[in-house]
């Protein structure tokens, strides 16, 4: 993987994380951000969340973080947890038409190098699918299923294991407690 990841306008991205193979593209490119909706098929009313290597480049983006979720933050990610906050001006309607966005770590090594060599550390994400259909499972399927959509990552951990495709555990935060929107790999 290069030292530094210039992406094109419109580019998007298929890479794998610690719980499925996702989509991303450059938060601040509408463009690419819309590119993920037609590749996927998906409702443009259904949000993306925002995935980074650490929470630092994530922070503009929020609004506010309640100490119980900052306790959440230590002891899971990065990991299998996507919480969801207040958003700030900064994200576009396009990722999400709420005035809440969902924020992720994911623990995996190839997600954050190639996080920490994008500008800004930040990618706007959904999972490597059509809507409807299973995520893709590994390097293989990616490449085969959207080579001509989106630029493949290929992993550098290899051999690359399949994802078990189980996805994050999704909560609410509300200023004073948290509410869980999905079950996943982590249990709360």
């Amino acid at each position: 993987m290069p030292d530094k990841i210039i992406l094109k306008k419109g580019e998007v991205l298929a890479f794998k994380t610690d719980t499925v193979w996702g989509f991303g593209a450059h938060p601040e490119d509408c463009d690419a951000v819309q590119n993920i909706y037609k590749i996927k098929n998906r409702d443009i009313k259904k949000p993306l969340i925002l995935m980074s290597y650490n929470l630092e480049p994530l922070k503009k983006y929020i609004d506010f973080i309640p100490d119980y979720a900052e306790k959440l933050i230590e002891k899971y990610l990065p990991g299998g947890l996507t919480l969801i906050f207040k958003k700030t001006k900064l994200v576009s309607d396009l990722i999400t038409p709420f005035d809440t966005v969902g924020i992720r770590i994911p623990d995996s090594i190839d997600f954050m190098e190639l996080t920490k060599k994008i500008d800004g550390g930040v990618l706007a994400t959904t999972s490597c699918n059509i809507s409807s259909e299973p995520p893709v499972k590994n390097y293989t399927e990616a490449k085969n299923k959207f080579n001509n959509l989106a630029t493949v990552i290929e992993p550098v951990i290899m051999p690359e294991k399949e994802t078990e495709n189980v996805p994050s555990t999704v909560i609410m935060c509300n200023n004073d407690d948290y509410k869980i929107l999905r079950q996943g790999v982590i249990k709360l």
